[in-house]
């Protein structure tokens, strides 16, 4: 078995690479390629891979988070909707590679099927595609599939709404929903140059760590974050206006907010976690 040793770094080697292959920057998949070796080094380091542990990665491209990961000793699942990409994987970089299997096809559409045969995994670590990126991770923790570690590459944009406070600018229901089950932390920024192509947009890398407690019993999660979407759906609005749209009547939501010490007149960018939750238990009375 080897690993296969490609320089991950050379532009002209990914471009060689590419033309060789027949393939072409594909922007509906929202690829760039980080070519850092710093960077990839740091991230493989943070998602704590090693001999023995199961991680998942999307939107491997050609394989250089991917090969970081292998070389820790780490079981890599890896899902790629490209098909040029799948193939160079498949024939070229890790045919013959024991640790790694390659899941073909859309990561949100593929990556429940795999959790029910294989298991949750213990890290999920991806330089993800910018254009999927929240609605993975939304997808993942929603169905509660929670591993202990997770690290990804986002726009720095998204990175700033995962680790909001409640007050903060970026706050959102993206930073409850990251919030409820993970401790996160933004732990570098990346410039455009170290992707190829570069990409437009101000890049991030943040680090999911499971709470040992989360802040909202697994038991009431489901109804807690369905209380959240319905909070968060019109920002504009106040809190007694949004939460109209559960079919509650006025009178219920009066009481419920009174007894939850909330304004009417609140926005919930302004409530925490606690409340909302004593709120949704109030509204189930």
């Amino acid at each position: 078995m080897a690993i296969w040793d490609f320089d991950y770094s050379s532009i002209s080697s990914i471009t060689r690479l590419l033309e060789d292959n027949g393939l072409g920057m594909t922007k509906k998949f929202g690829q760039n390629f980080l070519v850092s070796m710093s960077a990839l080094d740091r991230i493989t380091a943070l998602s704590g891979a090693c001999d023995g542990k199961r991680v998942w990665e999307v939107g491997p491209g050609i394989g250089a988070l991917t090969t970081k990961l292998l070389q820790t000793g780490a079981d890599v699942t890896a899902f790629e909707i490209d098909h040029g990409f799948c193939r160079i994987i498949r024939e070229q970089a890790y045919f013959d590679v024991p640790n790694f299997t390659l899941v073909e096809g859309d990561a949100l559409k593929n990556w429940k099927q795999v959790w029910s045969e294989q298991g949750k995994p213990d890290i999920i670590c991806a330089n993800l595609p910018y254009n999927v990126g929240s609605v993975f991770i939304a997808s993942i923790i929603e169905n509660r599939c929670l591993p202990q570690t997770m690290v990804f590459t986002l726009q720095t944009e998204v990175v700033d709404r995962i680790c909001a406070k409640q007050g903060d600018e970026a706050f959102s229901g993206f930073s409850i929903l990251t919030g409820i089950d993970y401790e996160n932390s933004e732990a570098f920024k990346l410039k455009s140059g170290c992707f190829f192509p570069p990409p437009n947009v101000d890049s991030s890398v943040v680090v999911m760590r499971k709470r040992e407690t989360p802040l909202v019993p697994d038991s009431e999660a489901k109804d807690f974050l369905e209380l959240v979407r319905v909070l968060f759906a019109q920002r504009r609005k106040t809190v007694k206006n949004n939460l109209k749209a559960t079919g509650k009547i006025s009178a219920d939501i009066d009481r419920a907010l009174s007894e939850c010490g909330i304004s009417p007149t609140e926005r919930a960018e302004r409530l925490g976690i606690d409340q909302i939750l004593a709120l949704k238990r109030s509204l189930d009375k």
